[in-house]
């Protein structure tokens, strides 16, 4: 099965009109992975989830699904069911009618496909509801039957467009769950658009930032957190700073990182870095410290603008005069202990370890979902 659902993209072009809704797109997805792609709206993530269901065709480039051409193939054909948003559950049909519904339109008898849909209804643990309707069930359950209905023609590839979008933030971390003990089980393709960050984290093998028509970067969720690729990947995958500077030498292994703030940063030098050259570089924002005196390596100073208590941290936001907020995730029990408030000046350092040169070029703002 892995092999018959791996995914290759090749130089995949989507046009409306004169508009790239997916620009030369190359991707391999691998059989049995969970691939999670992630973007602002508009970005593309859905019009190639299409693309590979079957329901838009590319204009240039091709998409094989287990090593087979199936650019042009009928949806139907192509090994591939897709769970749509607002999951489409017929109102009036029960449970197992609804999950048994595209097997009634195949011809397969009343019995077989009453049978297999009460097994399927059983794999996502609703077989005790297969007698009800759509509206008897809660916003979870429905999407499981939705699951279900999806999954009852075996496909090689399962799509989902934003699934957990409509529940509330206790189902939307419960069906995370159940998603990955599902797939786990099939041994399928999962591959999941969704604007939500910790989603895409905590459920892919894969994760795929998307940014007008271009893939950003493709890697696994570790890898995109830690080491993002480009400004826009690490703004919008949240949990990192970007900072600026140029480099004033190189000191052995390490680039010496003047910044505008006329702090120094240290930089582990990279291939492609010179003397003279202008770089951007990210911190992650749990490994900073508040210290009582600025620092001058690896640190800058600033005013709080902002608090959120967030449970296990705090969020503390700063003004640093560097053009956009400076974001420190804060122990919570280290912030009670001295707290700060909003006009107050504070220090913020790091262990010069921390500081990642960003060699991407897309330098991008937009607008980050920090969920």
């Amino acid at each position: 099965m892995t092999e018959q659902s791996r995914i290759d993209i090749r130089h995949v072009t989507k046009l409306y009109g004169r508009t790239k809704a997916v620009n030369n797109v190359d991707l391999t997805i691998a059989g049995g992975a969970y691939c999670c792609m992630i973007g602002p709206s508009g970005c593309g993530k859905t019009t190639l989830l299409r693309m590979i269901a079957g329901h838009e065709t590319p204009t240039s480039g091709a998409i094989l699904i287990g090593g087979t051409d199936v650019t042009t193939a009928r949806t139907g054909s192509r090994g591939t069911a897709l769970m749509f948003q607002n999951y489409a559950l017929f109102p009036h049909l029960s449970l197992t009618d609804n999950v048994a519904f595209s097997l009634r339109v195949k011809g397969v008898r009343a019995d077989d496909r009453r049978q297999a849909a009460r097994e399927m209804l059983d794999r996502v643990q609703l077989l005790h509801l297969a007698d009800r309707v759509p509206s008897e069930l809660s916003g979870g359950q429905q999407q499981r039957v939705a699951l279900a209905r999806a999954l009852i023609n075996k496909p090689k590839v399962l799509l989902l467009d934003e699934p957990l979008s409509a529940l509330d933030e206790f189902l939307r971390l419960k069906m995370r769950v159940e998603l990955k003990r599902l797939q786990n089980d099939l041994g399928i393709t999962f591959i999941h658009v969704t604007h939500t960050q910790p989603e895409a984290i905590a459920l892919a093998d894969q994760v795929v930032v998307m940014d007008h028509g271009l893939i950003e970067q493709a890697a696994s969720p570790r890898e995109i957190y830690n080491r993002p690729h480009s400004p826009y990947v690490a703004r919008f995958m949240g949990g990192q700073n970007v900072l600026a500077g140029r480099v004033d030498r190189i000191d052995g292994t390490t680039a010496v990182v003047a910044g505008r703030n006329g702090v120094s940063y240290d930089l582990p030098a990279a291939r492609d870095v010179e003397p003279g050259q202008d770089l951007r570089f990210s911190v992650r924002r749990d490994r900073i410290a508040i210290r009582p005196d600025a620092a001058a390596r690896n640190g800058l100073s600033g005013t709080v603008v902002n608090i959120e208590y967030q449970g296990t941290f705090v969020k503390v936001a700063l003004e640093t005069g560097l053009g956009e907020e400076f974001m420190i995730y804060m122990d919570d029990e280290d912030y009670f202990a001295h707290p700060h408030g909003v006009g107050d000046t504070v220090h913020a350092a790091w262990d010069a370890a921390m500081n990642h040169h960003l060699p991407g070029t897309n330098d991008s703002t937009g607008t980050p979902h920090e969920d």
